[in-house]
């Protein structure tokens, strides 16, 4: 039976999202950017938590760990460097399994823009929880590890099929255009771009996107190499328009 995705904004420009196993209603949070926003979802949906699933250890994406557990009992799933900030029940890394109901989500190792950052794949419904690693049109900064690590890692989500939804953490997708827009002039992002930028004026949310329409328009897969790679979130980290 399929996963059930809500999706909700929260903070300034970051999405929750929970999640529910259709056969069994077992649900989690990935990431806990607003503890407030997602215990109010949590209550509308009149679902319960089980799980909460960290990408990384950063605060708006694990900063409302402890707030989340103790008001609903939900166990910490998470990459060890999450417990830098938090408690952590169960520690994941990369091919580790975690079955939510009858739902299998595979870790998949994504660092770079921090060292210990994981993604979570629900191979079966081809649906992918990023994280910080992959943006629509864009990619996280580089904080922690190397360009090479962080190619790597767009690399592997890449190899996921074309198909595969992705929900990646921010709405950052006009500003990226913006950016895309500077280093490629082809008809295909142009086409993408405008759609973007019309979809934020009717504030409807651009996440999330696909594998297949990142490797389309999204310049940091497009880069192909590191080196490449390199240069262009270099570029990206300046840039002002």
């Amino acid at each position: 039976m399929p996963l059930t995705v809500h999706q909700f904004p929260c903070l300034s420009d970051n999405y929750g999202f929970l999640i529910r196993d259709a056969a069994t209603g077992r649900t989690a949070a990935i990431d806990t950017p607003d503890a407030g926003a997602i215990l109010r979802e949590l209550d509308k949906l009149g679902w319960g938590l089980d799980l909460i699933l960290n990408t990384h250890w950063h605060g708006d994406h694990a900063g409302g760990n402890a707030e989340v557990k103790a008001a609903t009992g939900a166990s910490i799933v998470a990459p060890p460097e999450v417990e830098k900030t938090s408690a952590v029940d169960r520690r994941v890394a990369d091919g580790d399994v975690i079955m939510l109901g009858e739902t299998r989500l595979d870790v998949l190792a994504t660092g770079g823009h921090t060292l210990g950052h994981v993604s979570y794949v629900d191979a079966a419904d081809q649906i992918a929880f990023v994280g910080d690693t992959l943006f629509a049109l864009g990619c996280g900064r580089v904080f922690e590890g190397t360009p090479e690590q962080m190619w790597a890692s767009l690399t592997r989500l890449a190899a996921l099929p074309e198909a595969t939804t992705v929900y990646c953490a921010h709405e950052y997708t006009a500003a990226n255009a913006r950016f895309a827009l500077s280093v490629d002039d082809g008809p295909a992002l142009k086409a993408r771009a405008a759609a973007v930028f019309a979809a934020r004026e009717r504030g409807e949310p651009t996440v999330p996107t696909t594998i297949g329409a990142e490797k389309a328009t999204n310049p940091f897969l497009r880069a192909g190499d590191a080196q490449a790679f390199a240069a262009v979130r270099a570029a990206k980290d300046v840039f002002r328009g």
